[in-house]
């Protein structure tokens, strides 16, 4: 079916088809050019325009707000808040103007905004294009593509058509996501670099880069280029955080402060050369102000409710780390995902680093706590054996002498303990009773226990035919045994009988 919007009034269905246009509304997919099929509406019927949204109950898409709302230019989400939202570089001087007002603050323009609104709205409800029934089939068309958030609403000869484009309030594919805010400030002195290249084509020219960036720089001998951290990206690219020491001659150095650095970077001259290095953005990594953040949050911005807004800021999880920003369309949508995805690899592989390092250190606990019970025992076996040195040799030194006083105190002393220790109502008696009720727990708990024992079929195997060897081995041998002792009765009656005839001979 081909929409012929722009045929003249009286042309059959096939000329109309035939005459129009390639490019304008030409159709979805495969267009028909037969009498029946064309769109001609030769006669003007003028039944009327319908409502903003035609007659559909607003359903759109049924996406609703259940996505949210957000602006169209947010590209930034994961590095750092501000790669494509606007923000440039945070708490800067050089973009504070255009990062408040640009993107959040609703514009000045008042007039201007008032005649896009009512081309908006005349483009969705009250088209006058062609002056027949058309005109409300043209109204639908442009609500379907304001809720896409993509092409042109024709809606007047005379006045040029209106581009839909994802900020529109009426687009559909809007959400509201949050973001960390960055804790550095400015004279630390963080600036992000995002380079076309991989991680390991950064890290492995990391000297190269810093020469690189410090002729970007001037090639001047009292300022140091020096990389904060490297974080891979989405999309093959790598965020690089640096920041320039600045050595006076004095002796003393300090950080060049982001805002200076940044201000340098963004020099025409000074991007060019970055940008052959591979560098495609550059921004400050410092925190918001306590009045940019009141600013950036009482205005919404641009085509989002401000009731959504509102509820975005009440849903915040944690309003003094995170931020609402916008999200439009499923380009923006997939570029959050990716980076998320990026970010959980990298937690999954600190992780593993963590675990590998905790089994590490578990095994170095194992193997040290054995040697200290190693130690320990051996430690004990040296005071023996020094304690038995010690006796001998006093007994050598006091050989041949009397027992002197306090020694014979320390005997008595001795004897008393010994003696309080075997008394049945101190000491020992507790002992005894403390042992026989640890030997009556004992025999409860293995006679209440009653643990059974399985063996492993194979094994039990094993175990009989190991029996049966050994029995058949034992039978053999009390068999050799048996006929060993009536070798043994048949040696002794033999004898005996030999005794008996000499005897007789010799009598």
């Amino acid at each position: 079916m081909a929409f012929n919007f722009g045929a003249p009034s009286g042309t059959s269905g096939t000329a109309a088809a035939t005459a129009a246009p390639a490019g304008g509304f030409g159709g979805f997919g495969t267009t028909s050019t037969t009498a029946g099929s064309a769109f001609s509406f030769s006669a003007p019927a003028n039944t009327g325009t319908t409502g903003l949204f035609g007659g559909t109950q607003n359903k759109g898409f049924g996406f609703g707000t259940g996505f949210g709302t957000t602006t169209g230019t947010s590209t930034g989400l994961g590095t750092g808040l501000g790669s494509g939202l606007g923000f440039g570089g945070f708490n800067t001087q050089q973009q504070q103007q255009t990062t408040l007002g640009g993107l959040f603050s609703q514009p000045t323009q008042a007039p201007t905004q008032s005649n896009q609104l009512i081309n908006t709205a005349s483009a969705l409800s009250a088209p006058t294009l062609l002056g027949d029934e058309r005109d409300a089939i043209l109204a639908k068309w442009n609500q379907l593509q304001a809720f896409w958030g993509t092409g042109k609403g024709y809606f007047n000869n005379n006045i040029p058509p209106v581009e839909f484009t994802q900020e529109n309030p009426f687009c559909r594919f809007k959400a509201v996501g949050y973001s960390c805010m960055p804790n550095n400030k400015d004279e630390d002195g963080l600036v992000v670099l995002v380079f076309n290249k991989k991680e390991t084509d950064i890290r492995s020219q990391q000297q190269q880069l810093v020469e690189s960036l410090h002729k970007v720089l001037g090639g001047n001998q009292t300022l140091t280029v020096n990389v904060e951290g490297i974080k891979t990206l989405p999309d093959d690219q790598t965020e690089v955080v640096i920041y320039v020491v600045e050595r006076s001659p004095n002796g003393t150095s300090r950080r060049v402060p982001a805002t200076t650095l940044y201000a340098h970077f963004e020099q025409n001259n000074i991007k060019t050369q970055l940008q052959q290095l591979g560098v495609t953005l550059s921004m400050t990594r410092t925190e918001l102000s306590p009045a940019q953040i009141k600013q950036l949050l009482q205005n919404p911005p641009a085509g989002v409710d401000p009731i959504i807004w509102e509820q975005a800021k009440v849903d915040n999880p944690d309003s003094e780390k995170l931020i609402p920003v916008p999200m439009v369309g499923f380009k923006e949508l997939l570029r959050r995902l990716k980076v998320q995805d990026q970010m959980t690899k990298q937690h999954q592989t600190r992780l593993d680093i963590i675990s590998e390092d905790i089994s590490e250190l578990q095994k170095n606990q194992t193997t040290t706590m054995a040697k200290i019970a190693q130690y320990k025992r051996k430690l004990m076996d040296l005071s023996h054996r020094t304690l038995q040195v010690l006796i001998k040799q006093e007994i050598q030194r006091k050989s041949g002498y009397a027992i002197q006083a306090d020694e014979e105190q320390l005997r008595v002393q001795l004897d008393t303990i010994q003696c309080e220790l075997n008394a049945p109502t101190q000491f020992k008696g507790r002992l005894n009773e403390l042992m026989s009720q640890i030997r009556m727990q004992n025999h409860f708990g293995a006679v209440k226990s009653e643990e059974r024992y399985y063996i492993d079929a194979d094994l039990l195997r094993e175990i009989k035919q190991h029996l049966k060897q050994q029995q058949e081995g034992l039978s053999h041998l009390i068999s050799i045994i048996k006929d060993d002792l009536e070798d043994i009765k048949l040696v002794e009656h033999g004898l005996n009988e030999t005794i008996h005839i000499r005897g007789g001979v010799f009598s």
